[in-house]
Parts: structure tokens; sequence; C-alpha cells
């Protein structure tokens, strides 16, 4: 087999989520188009095996990819979601977690507090979670 084909669940959703991870999180993005998705093609799973399905075939990976601390912190962690089908020889992508987030970095621009991007919605949340943390850093 020459390797395996990446294709989306969503695309219009995973372009969003891509793009908007590109702004907020090159390093990420960085790993995921020259390292990932490569390995990915040339059948190399990367990430975590979280469920098989024999009679369909398929096996579902999550991926963490690499974050700043503290955005892991106050957002959660940045994983990819895919799903392999074995015998089509297909990796479909699903999702890039947080969605929240990301999805609202890509429809407007976040404002950052002390260097991490916060949420409109849930802007003083993010302002508590962030000084809690630089709180028990200091200590």
């Amino acid at each position: 087999m020459k390797g395996y084909v990446l294709d989306y669940f969503n695309e219009n959703e995973f372009k969003k989520l891509e793009r908007a991870l590109k702004k907020y999180n090159m390093l990420a993005f960085k790993k995921l188009n020259f390292e990932y998705y490569p390995s990915l093609r040339n059948g190399e799973f990367v990430g975590e095996l979280v469920s098989t399905n024999k009679k369909e075939h398929t096996e579902k990976y999550e991926l963490k990819l690499p974050s700043d601390k503290m955005f892991s912190a106050v957002h959660g962690e940045v994983k990819l979601y895919y799903t392999v089908y074995l015998k089509e020889g297909t990796i479909m992508l699903d999702t890039i977690t947080p969605t929240e987030i990301l999805l609202e970095g890509h429809m407007s621009e976040l404002a950052t507090y002390k260097g991490i991007m916060i949420s409109k919605a849930n802007a003083s949340k993010d302002k508590f979670k962030i000084d809690l943390l630089n709180m028990l850093q200091e200590k």
C-alpha cells in the first residue's frame, strides 16, 4: 500500500479549527502539518488508541499536540481526534480541541491577559484561572 489518504468528517469546520490553531498556537500547527500529517500518510498512527471497531475495521485515535502549559491549564489540552479506516486506507480527521476557544478565535480576534488568550464569552472566568495559576506558581 502506498499510504493513507487524509479526509475530513466536516472539512469546513476542521479548516476553521486549523486556521485558528495556526493563528494562536503556531508550534502545534507546525508539528501537525510537518510531522504528524506525513506520519499519518505513511501509516504511522501517532497518539493514543482510544477505541477499535473490529466489525468495521476502524481505529479511533487521540493525539496530544504541543502547547503552552498555561494555555493548557486554562483552556484544556490541544488534541487532534481522528479515525483510521484500515480497509479503505483512509484517515478521517474529526476535530481539534479545545473547539470552543478555537472557533471563537476564528470568528473574531481574541484578547489576551498576561500573555494568554481569553474568551470574550468567559473573560472573567479565564482571567480568574490565569490569576489563580500565577498565584500557585509564585508559592
